[in-house]
């Protein structure tokens, strides 16, 4: 019988098969029937800065207070409790979720500023998440801001949420780094269980005919896997965290690549947007019939066979 268990940040989880922070994600039916189509963990959607930032400075219930004064105004303000549900509905999620399904339920949270990520943290892990990933969202456009400026920031991050909370704690990674190998060895040595490569930021396009600025995220495509298998192979075997691949993975091949370069888990959410949840079974079929055909037992045997340390050309990676 064909193994695909592996190891995620001390989780045992019954494939590499990870459904990414998405809108699947953002309700308890979806997450029953992601486990059902064979998810070994999902990753909920992120928790804002910027809606911790506006629960504790209680913008909602001033906006409130103001609706008989200036009624037409405030219909332009979102719910920002209710949006993505909020910092407490968050928690509630996590606890409905639980509930719900036996794999691990991992919550993220997005920004790049202190503030209270740590106190929100404690939330999360009292709600019951299995771990925590920080999705750092950070675009240096400060002239004044140095290379080694914008690296503590992620630093600080990883430092001051890894020691408020017990649960593990996976950094989600810019692929703009100067030096990538070295941050990343600076966020292990801090205590990250986990690296994920990579984060996929907005990107701006223009209106040409409306003359404004429109940040937009397209799918990924399989195209941008190849960025992140040269990284994790090149990582893998020089940390004690483990690797997960995030953006491009679309298939059974894709996946398998991802292992082979030293990844423990990938993670999806375009291709489970495009093709729907039921694809996650298609590729965990595919998984297990081409290592069958191919006489493999379980995926530790191929995990890093294609890394730098392994492949008999290192230097194809550099």
């Amino acid at each position: 019988m064909i193994d695909l268990t592996t190891s995620y940040m001390g989780l045992a989880l019954k494939n590499p098969l990870l459904a990414s922070s998405s809108p699947l994600t953002d309700s308890v039916d979806t997450i029953r029937q992601l486990e059902d189509a064979g998810a070994a963990a999902v990753i909920l959607p992120s928790l804002f800065e910027e809606q911790m930032t506006l629960r504790d400075q209680k913008l909602d219930p001033y906006l409130s207070t103001q609706a008989g004064r200036v009624a037409e105004a405030v219909e332009y303000f979102p719910p920002m409790n209710e949006y993505n549900h909020g910092p407490d509905g968050y928690c509630e999620l996590i606890v409905r979720a639980k509930s719900a399904v036996s794999i691990p339920v991992i919550a993220s949270l997005n920004g790049v500023w202190m503030g209270d990520w740590t106190r929100y943290a404690k939330h999360i892990e009292a709600a019951g998440a299995d771990a925590l990933e920080l999705n750092v969202y950070y675009v240096p456009t400060d002239f004044r801001l140095s290379g080694t400026q914008v690296e503590q920031v992620y630093l600080d991050l990883c430092n001051d949420v890894k020691g408020s909370v017990h649960i593990p704690i996976a950094m989600k990674l810019s692929p703009y780094f100067s030096a990538p190998a070295h941050m990343a060895r600076r966020l292990d040595e801090l205590g990250a269980d986990a690296l994920v490569l990579f984060n996929r930021f907005y990107q701006p396009d223009f209106d040409i005919d409306r003359y404004t600025v429109e940040p937009n995220l397209d799918l990924s495509t399989p195209a941008e896997l190849r960025l992140r298998l040269r990284w994790a192979a090149i990582l893998y075997g020089n940390l004690r965290a483990d690797l997960a691949i995030t953006g491009g993975v679309h298939s059974s091949a894709d996946v398998l690549k991802a292992i082979m370069a030293g990844a423990s888990v990938v993670t999806l959410a375009s291709a489970l947007l495009k093709n729907g949840i039921g694809h996650l079974t298609a590729i965990r079929t595919d998984l297990t019939r081409w290592m069958d055909e191919n006489d493999h037992e379980s995926l530790h045997q191929l995990r890093g066979v294609l890394s730098q340390q392994t492949v008999a050309e290192p230097a194809a990676f550099e």
